[in-house]
Parts: C-alpha cells; structure tokens; sequence
C-alpha cells in the first residue's frame, strides 16, 4: 500500500486505488463503506499534489466527515475558505453522501465557446472557450432592432499585479459545473432586470497580456437595467463559479487568491 502526505494530512492507497486513513486497517473496512470519487481544484490540487483521488468512507457520512477527514489537521487558511459540491450542486456540510458521488472542494474562485446563432430573448448564450474570445461576434449573435442599450464586460489579462510584472495566465474550471452556474446566472439576471438577452463566454487554458478572458454582453431596452444587469452578473460570476487563476510571473507562479464564497457555501468555515 502506497502513502501519501497531503499538507499536513496522510492517506494510503489501497491496491485498488481508493484513498484510506493511514490509520486504517484494510481488512478492517467493513461492508457497510462507500466509496467517493473526490476532486482539487486551484491551490488545493498544488497543495495536494494531486487533481483527485477515491476516498473510502463509512455509510452515511456527511460533507462535514469528510473534510474533517481530509483536513486532519492542516493549517493552511484554505480549508476554512473552500465550498463543496456533489454531483456538480453546492452542498452544506451536512448533506449525506453515497456511493459514487462526485466531490469537488473547491478554493474561493478568481474567474475573470466560440459564438452561436442568434438567441431568442430570454436564452443566454453561456460558454467556456480555450480559442480566443470574439467579443464582436457576441455582441452581433445578440444584439437585435428592439435593443436601445448593449453593455459590454471585457476582462482582458494585464501585465502587471502589484508591482510583478506579469508573463502570462492561466485559468482552469470545474467546467461541467462552471457551465450549470454560469447558465443559472445569465437566467437570474433575466429575472431580476428588465434585460432581452446575456451572453457570459469564458477562457480557460493559457492567456497573453491583452486577450480576454471573459466577456459578458446584455441587451436591453434601455441603459439602467444592461448597466445594472452587466455588473450584477460579473461580481456574482466571480464569488460563485468554479473558475481559477494562476498567475505566472517573471520571478515565479501563483494561484490568484479570490473572492470569499459566500458563508452558506462555506462548509469548511467551521471545522
């Protein structure tokens, strides 16, 4: 059997590649166990060493058990700060996993497809892209006669943060759920503003200074509601998608620190 340490925690391998405490005894683990497939996003994966593992848990463990299990210990204020889903939904700590789920710890974010055809009011146009984003091209499979207003958000990458000076990006996702969220998004925009249509493409993989790494466009009637709608969308997008961004710089690399997730995400917060 094969350990691992994981900052400031130890796991085993088993033969057949679960992840056991290190103080577990294989023949030990009865029938009544269960085992998860758990993912690391950001930081976490560098701090780990590892995008994944399958953990071995005992029959109605919670979200709570296994980050206790998986922490054990471990100092750095990440784990305080990181937001759980199963099977791609945001889950409190008290929610009851089971065999197979997908786990996913995922660190505060810091989130910054090619076009479509022309989308009827009320559908967002929702992508991740790892092609350099179109910005006019969105704005044209969007915008329509009735339109009085288009507000554009356009992140672009720049070359310096803080005084460092800035070689390059890189950004990496959750994608399947990025995508669920970022479509929930863009349709709770739509009910909360008097807006037509949203469209929300994101870059993923490596960035030059001066390309885009997301660009949001809304279409409405009138300015107010695309302004407020626009704004609404990136400060919520940046709290809440599963998105990450390592910097790269001249004298060395690191994970973007981002945005708290709000508390009610946070089941980590209070081991």
């Amino acid at each position: 059997m094969v350990e691992s340490r994981y900052a400031g925690f130890s796991l085993r391998k088993s033969p057949t590649g679960a992840v056991v405490p290190s103080d577990s005894n294989p023949a030990s683990l009865k029938l009544d166990s269960m085992q998860v497939r758990v993912l690391f996003f950001g930081v976490l994966k560098d701090l780990l060493s590892s995008s994944g593992e399958a953990v071995v848990l005992p029959e109605g463990a919670t979200v709570a058990h296994l980050m206790e299990r998986l922490r054990d210990g471990a100092a750095h204020p990440v784990w305080s700060a990181l937001a759980v889903a199963v099977n791609r939904e945001y889950a409190a700590a008290s929610a009851v996993l089971h065999e197979g789920d997908e786990v996913a710890l995922l660190p505060p974010v810091s989130g910054g497809a090619d076009g479509a055809d022309v989308a009827p009011i009320g559908t967002p146009m929702v992508a991740l892209t790892r092609e350099r984003i179109d910005r006019d091209a969105l704005v044209a499979a969007l915008q329509q006669p009735g339109d009085g207003a288009v507000v554009v958000f356009d992140g672009v990458v720049r070359d310096n943060t803080r005084g460092r000076k800035t070689l390059y990006l890189d950004y990496e996702a959750y994608e399947e759920m990025a995508l669920d969220q970022m479509q929930k998004l863009a349709r709770e925009a739509a009910e909360r503003f008097a807006i037509d249509r949203v469209g929300v493409v994101h870059r993923l993989g490596r960035l030059e200074i001066g390309e885009s790494s997301i660009v949001i466009v809304v279409t409405s009637a009138h300015r107010a509601a695309a302004f407020d709608a626009c704004r609404w969308l990136i400060d919520t997008l940046k709290r809440t998608v599963p998105v990450w961004k390592k910097e790269h710089f001249a004298d060395g690399a690191v994970w973007k620190d981002g945005e708290p997730f709000p508390a009610e995400l946070q089941p980590g917060s209070s081991s």
